[in-house]
């Protein structure tokens, strides 16, 4: 059996509910990216994977799993009238604005407690910007239980790169080896078997669904909530 040494979390859709959280910054994000024009905003929505009309947003689409800069670039592309450094600091700042107000998927400190009292390395891997994953940890009080946070700014690369997991194991002193990672798209996943992380398990509870998760994953979950008893069962076998 892979030993697990640390779990590495992706945030949006794995610990944060992505539509409570998201859906309305991303659609004030897009009107601003079309200077005030709704039918503009409405195709850069679209382009970025989000349906205008619905909310919903597609599995590995940009806003489920991309970084900024590269949902900036894509506005671009489609119309959006801007320099490429300013909207993606323009974005960044709508993304830093919601962080605080982010929609928990369960009571984050009771999970990470439970965790950390296993004596697992615990981290958050986003395609968000740094600051941005710092003051979603500090207000929803986990900051001090995590040994570590990577951005899309924080110098490792971005999904699905193995940086992040890379970044993790370096800070951590675990291997990447006995790092579980664990993420709602296939971007998570792709990282941790581009790092050789020891288990990638995918959750439901995001953008991704079990058609796009199960071919890559070790294992699926429905949540984060069941990850102490994937761990439980990992151990026992």
């Amino acid at each position: 059996m892979t030993k697990i040494a640390a779990v590495l979390f992706d945030k949006d859709g794995t610990l944060l509910d992505f539509d409570r959280s998201w859906e309305p910054v991303n659609r004030r994000a897009a009107l601003y990216a079309a200077n005030g024009d709704q039918a503009l905003a409405n195709r850069l929505m679209q382009a970025c994977g989000m349906d205008p009309e619905s909310g919903r947003v597609v599995p590995d689409s940009l806003f489920a799993a991309s970084s900024t800069g590269e949902i900036a670039r894509a506005m671009i592309d489609h119309g959006a009238p801007f320099a490429l450094a300013d909207l993606t600091t323009a974005l960044d700042r709508f993304f830093f604005e919601g962080a605080a107000d982010a929609v928990p998927l369960t009571d984050l400190v009771t999970l990470f407690t439970r965790l950390k009292a296993r004596g697992l390395k615990l981290g958050i891997a986003s395609s968000d910007n740094e600051a941005s994953i710092r003051l979603m940890a500090e207000s929803k009080g986990i900051l001090g239980l995590l040994d570590y946070i990577a951005g899309y700014d924080s110098g490792h690369g971005v999904k699905p790169g193995p940086g992040m997991i890379h970044g993790f194991a370096e800070a951590t002193g675990v291997p990447a080896g006995q790092v579980l990672m664990v993420g709602d798209n296939t971007h998570d996943l792709h990282m941790a078997r581009n790092a050789a992380a020891g288990l990638a398990v995918g959750v439901l509870s995001g953008t991704g669904t079990r058609e796009h998760l199960e071919p890559i994953a070790d294992h699926v979950i429905d949540g984060v909530d069941d990850l102490v008893t994937l761990l439980d069962e990992l151990e026992a076998a």
